[in-house]
């Protein structure tokens, strides 16, 4: 405790400029338990998300008792997003449960909407279709998964609802039908968050705690030699940089407050959520408040070692020690590792992420990261020790030198920039995979709707939407199970459409002719054998309350045919004309599809068209898994929001590392200047002696961080493997990190000279 209270006095006693670097240091820190706490809140965030999904989840059954309310869920695309509406139709029984975020259930005719659906109502009107009836109020936060959600409950009539409707039961359940991420998928979001901004911020508030560590070094060197204790010098640090990091916390957990309230307000894109859902945990306090002060008291330690252990070759600034050499063993190791599945993607069976595999992906790529940071001060001491050697350049010599005597110095300013790219091109691979399973690519998009959903009239009004360029049926062969013959029958799926009709569902359609049943043709997918010509193929149709059939015999006429990919015209085997079915009779079962181009306004257009004609039709986007997509737009804005958490702590360290250098150097610029150099060598030689030791260190940052993405991308199950296309942006970013730390190095010389400095060294 006393030396505690003695660093204590020191820390406020010792003039203004330690004063000044304390407070530097606090704010150092606050920026980095800032970055830390969101980090940490973004699970609960998202888990509040989910927890409230959860409970408005309809608890239903089949069975409809007389009497039962009603409830028919129905989660359609509206543009990027889902749009979900629950039906419901209130009866005598169970009426009285009421889902979160309403006080009471919706009467026929009633609307009840989210605040963004009451926004697109008043913005765009065509979205009324969906929900037919009048609004009648709001649904609260409680009720809502996130800020921005389309969510709607509809009242209606039993007779509208009865054949698909469920009797509800309750509401609520312990998990969410669409978490907001997936579990599985979470887990490779924190690995990557924990690498673009966890690993650089430990960085920063390492270098937070270790600001004016010369100065300090030597004042703790005067209280050894005055009889101060190995442990009790070391202390003495420590309590400076205990206190610093515990004053950074507390005002870091403050900035996180006012952030959370700001972004609550304005957003992220994809991602939203309410205040109290971004309130940081007790867990976070803890961890923010322990964690960052525990950090500081051993880097503060560790950085009084030398003094406490050797106060005069301190005080008389001895020539430092060799870097040590164990931490090339852990990026040899994580290397090691990275290589050992990146030359699984040379063979017929590359590695995935399954059992053990699990662990050692990340493991190797932290290994790797970290092995990266300790090493850079040995590869830039023994490069600047060779060099020093051999040249004959006064400029490079004075450089070189430097290093050499003092390598951690320098690596302090570069780390956290180096560790920027490395990370960088982790996430780079992170975002391929994510691009592999987002929306489809092809040129049309297909809309699948049940054909027992519509009525006639709905499917002639739903073929002249705008923006429908082509219609059409599809409808699955029948077999009678009690006829052992046909049991082992193959099924043909036939699509019901013109030439004209079928031209535009496809790329390419050739040897098509109206009023004959073909058969499709598409060289590039396999055909069953048992769909060949003679083959005969039986489909139950309906007219009005009457069932029919249809027989269809197929004969050598085929159509040469290219799908899309995906598409609903890449299923069928067999094109029916629509001459062949009888007037008045529809398909019992299959799809009525329509096709339009797949601009993301024209299918905006073409939904808001369906749901004017059907609004309690089930609508299915072929190719698109729009949750899937909603869950990719959140793990992009992560990504994203790491990313700038990664950028902002490498430029905060480099800037705190280079203002800090240029205080510690000037006594040794002003007394090299003071022998004749002159300035421009001095800026020449500063420049070089960082400049130097980064590009390496980019040069490896570069090669493990692209290593590191190919491993990653290959256990992913990624269709690309070696990403050379992201390769031109991190090497131009590489060059731009190397010019700002080259400018950056400029004020440590300055054009006038104190020689008071020299005095008071």
């Amino acid at each position: 405790m006393r030396e505690f209270l003695l660093g204590l006095r020191l820390l406020f006693g010792s003039g203004r400029g330690n004063r000044i670097r304390f407070f530097l240091m606090a704010a150092g820190g606050s920026l980095g338990v800032c970055c830390l706490a969101l980090v940490l809140t973004i699970p609960q965030i998202l888990d509040a998300h989910d927890g409230r999904a959860a409970a408005r989840q309809p608890q239903s059954s089949s069975a409809q008792p007389a009497g039962s309310t009603l409830v028919l869920q129905r989660t359609d695309p509206y543009g990027s997003k889902a749009f979900t509406r629950v039906f419901v139709a209130k009866g005598t029984k169970d009426a009285d449960k009421i889902p979160p975020g309403l006080n009471r259930l919706p009467d026929p005719g009633e609307v009840f909407v989210s605040p963004r659906v009451h926004d697109l109502l008043r913005d765009r009107p065509a979205v009324k279709g969906l929900l037919p009836g009048h609004e009648e109020g709001l649904i609260s936060a409680a009720g809502l998964a996130h800020p921005d959600e389309l969510f709607a409950y509809v009242g209606t009539t039993h007779g509208k609802i009865a054949g698909d409707g469920r009797a509800l039961k309750g509401w609520g359940y312990s998990y969410a039908p669409f978490p907001a991420v997936e579990p599985s998928t979470l887990t490779y979001l924190r690995f990557a968050l924990g690498s673009l901004v966890l690993l650089p911020l430990g960085i920063f508030l390492s270098v937070c705690a270790r600001l004016s560590a010369a100065s300090r070094n030597r004042r703790l060197a005067s209280l050894r030699l005055l009889g101060l204790s190995t442990r009790g010098t070391q202390r003495v640090n420590a309590a400076e940089t205990v206190v610093a990091a515990l004053l950074g916390a507390i005002l870091g957990l403050g900035e996180y407050w006012v952030l959370n309230q700001v972004m609550t307000r304005t957003g992220l894109p994809s991602l939203r959520w309410y205040p109290d859902d971004g309130t940081p945990s007790a867990t976070t306090i803890a961890v923010c408040l322990i964690g960052c002060p525990v950090l500081a008291w051993f880097v503060g330690r560790a950085s009084a070692r030398d003094a406490a252990a050797n106060p005069l070759a301190v005080r008389r600034t001895a020539v430092s020690k060799r870097p040590a050499k164990w931490g090339v063993l852990l990026l040899v190791t994580g290397l090691g590792i990275v290589i050992g599945y990146c030359a699984t993607g040379f063979t017929d069976h590359p590695a995935n992420s399954i059992g053990p595999n699990v662990l050692l992906i990340p493991a190797g790529i932290l290994l790797t990261g970290l092995g990266l940071v300790l090493t850079l001060p040995l590869i830039s001491y023994v490069l600047a020790r060779r060099l020093a050697r051999t040249t004959q350049s006064l400029t490079l010599n004075l450089a070189m030198r430097r290093n050499e005597v003092e390598p951690g110095s320098t690596m302090r300013v570069v780390t956290g920039l180096v560790l920027l790219v490395f990370a960088a091109s982790l996430a780079q691979g992170v975002l391929i995979q994510l691009d592999q399973v987002s929306r489809p690519s092809a040129p049309v998009q297909d809309y699948s709707i049940s054909r027992s959903d519509l009525t006639a009239e709905q499917q002639r009004r739903l073929a002249e939407v705008p923006g429908v360029r082509a219609h059409a049926l599809t409808m699955d062969s029948w077999t009678d199970l009690n006829n052992p013959s046909s049991a082992v029958q193959p099924q043909a799926t036939a699509l019901v459409a013109t030439c004209a009709q079928l031209a535009k569902m496809v790329q390419r359609a050739e040897g098509c002719v109206d009023g004959k049943v073909l058969m499709l043709n598409n060289p590039n997918a396999g055909v069953d054998p048992g769909i060949r010509p003679g083959a005969g193929f039986t489909y139950r149709l309906r007219e009005g309350t009457q069932r029919r059939t249809l027989h269809v015999t197929l004969t050598s006429d085929s159509v040469l045919y290219a799908p899309y990919d995906p598409s609903v015209a890449g299923s069928a085997t067999i094109l029916v004309p629509p001459s062949e079915l009888p007037a008045g009779a529809r398909p019992e079962s299959g799809q009525y599809v329509l096709t339009s181009d797949s601009d993301p306004d024209q299918v905006r257009q073409v939904l808001d068209g369906i749901a004017a004609v059907a609004p309690i039709a089930e609508i299915e986007l072929v190719g698109v898994n729009i949750e899937g997509l909603e869950q990719i737009a959140v793990l992009e804005t992560l990504l994203a929001v790491g990313m700038i958490m990664g950028l902002v702590i490498g430029t905060a360290a480099f800037v705190v590392s280079a203002t800090d250098r240029a205080v510690e150097r000037r006594p040794q610029v002003t007394a090299v200047t003071l022998i004749g150099a002159r300035a421009r060598t001095m800026r020449a030689a500063q420049c070089v002696q960082v400049v130097l030791p980064l590009s390496i260190g980019l040069a490896l940052a570069l090669v493990a961080g692209k290593l590191a993405e190919s491993s990653y991308l290959i256990t992913g199950g990624s269709a690309i493997y070696w990403d050379f296309a992201g390769l031109p942006v991190l090497a131009l970013a590489a060059l731009g990190v190397a010019a700002v730390s080259a400018i950056g190095t400029l004020p440590l010389v300055g054009r006038r000279i104190d020689p008071e400095l020299i005095r008071r060294d």
